[in-house]
């Protein structure tokens, strides 16, 4: 008997009993629906997070007051904040003056929260950072409107701001902010720039922010604000070269003695992806198994349901043996049916996990499916429904042609 005999007899078996197929495909269903979701949302993170870094440029790294070393634990955090100062612009200028293989860096303050308003319209918790232009630049900043702000108007401390978009839309629903006037807690600015959008993540809006030239956020309140810096190197082949070269720059400015560590830190991308799939490849292990579970319990279904229907079909069986059926061909039979159910289970559960992945996308961020795990979770489903259905169908080639024909 041929594949495609074998096929048909599968597919004839699984229509005739429809409730049992449904009810047999479910655990398949559900198995593979979960597996799928989850994957595609743990991969759709860890490219939200190269995308991030990407954006930034693949080659851009930070000077910060801490270190990744610094937040293990709450004694270590207390400590580094004993012994490592505030970055200041008389560090900045060092390195521009003296880090050859620095081809641009600038400083950021940590953003604060702030209300900011326009007439009657007001929005709270508003990420407000100062930032100096050439960091335009070095984050690759898209603007959608206007432009980013000077080096003569940050030098001038001017009130200007770039602004996202989720600020326009609220602040200017029916015109343009270009040449508006907003205030940032109660402080009048002029908006020079509006920001290309980027949506949400983690049902967190990318565009509900502003950035000033970064004397002027520092004029006021925010005299304190601790500064980083963020640069580029020379070229992609020099970067790990530029970084020491800003590791050694800051430790000679600050007279850090030798032998003695760094009272600073310097965040590079390998070293964030380092750290993600350091904290994150265990915890991403361990959710993959539930749904995998949820798929032995699918292949448990398919085994207990291949039984019954052995049970139920002695008769059929005794028949097809006595008019030559082999026992490979029950044995095919069998295991092409459990396998189609298998196989069907995954087909429907992968469409469930896409259209779920679409909602995902729609509301928090971007899920992704890959073309290899579509293949491998059609690889594993019919591999489970053919191991699933291996007992049953063992069970159906060795029943005795004489006996099966006497069952009721």
């Amino acid at each position: 008997m041929n594949f495609t005999e074998t096929l048909k007899l599968a597919l004839s078996a699984i229509w005739a009993h429809k409730l049992r197929s449904f009810l047999t495909l479910l655990g398949m269903i559900i198995g593979v629906t979960a597996f799928m979701v989850v994957l595609s949302i743990l991969q759709g993170f860890n490219t939200y997070v190269d995308e991030k870094l990407a954006g930034v440029g693949t080659k851009t790294f930070s000077v910060n007051r801490f270190s990744f070393e610094d937040f293990q634990d709450s004694d270590k955090l207390a400590e580094a904040q004993r012994r490592n100062k505030d970055l200041t612009f008389e560090e900045l200028e060092f390195l521009e003056k003296n880090g050859n293989l620095i081809k641009q860096i600038g400083a950021k303050t940590r953003g604060n929260r702030m209300q900011v308003k326009r007439g009657a319209q007001i929005i709270e918790e508003v990420t407000v950072e100062g930032v100096e232009p050439v960091i335009a630049d070095i984050e690759q900043v898209e603007i959608e409107k206007g432009r980013y702000f000077s080096k003569v108007e940050n030098d001038n401390a001017q009130r200007v701001v770039f602004i996202g978009a989720d600020i326009e839309k609220t602040l200017f629903p029916r015109s343009s902010a270009l040449g508006q006037e907003i205030k940032v807690n109660g402080i009048p600015y002029r908006v020079i720039g509006v920001a290309v959008a980027k949506g949400t993540v983690f049902g967190r809006s990318q565009d509900n922010f502003i950035h000033m030239p970064i004397r002027t956020y520092l004029k006021g309140k925010n005299r304190w604000s601790s500064l980083y810096f963020k640069g580029t190197s020379l070229s992609d082949e020099t970067f790990e070269d530029a970084v020491e070269q800003a590791r050694t720059l800051m430790r000679i400015k600050r007279k850090v003695p030798f032998g003695e560590r760094d009272n600073f830190g310097i965040f590079t991308p390998d070293a964030i992806t380092k750290l993600r799939d350091q904290v994150f490849g265990p915890i991403f292990i361990v959710i993959m198994v539930v749904p995998s579970i949820a798929l032995v319990v699918g292949a448990i279904v398919i085994m207990n349901i291949m039984l019954v229907a052995v049970t139920e079909r002695t008769k059929e069986i005794g028949i097809r043996k006595s008019i030559g059926a082999s026992q490979s061909d029950i044995l095919k039979q069998f295991l092409a049916e459990s396998a189609t159910l298998a196989t069907i289970g995954g087909l429907i559960g992968l469409v469930i996990a896409e259209l779920i992945g679409i909602v995902i996308s729609m509301y928090i961020f971007q899920t992704v499916i890959p073309i290899w795990s579509i293949i491998l979770a059609m690889g594993v489903s019919a591999g489970v429904g053919i191991l699933a259905g291996l007992f049953p169908a063992w069970k159906a080639a060795r029943l005795d042609p004489i006996e099966a024909l006497r069952a009721d």
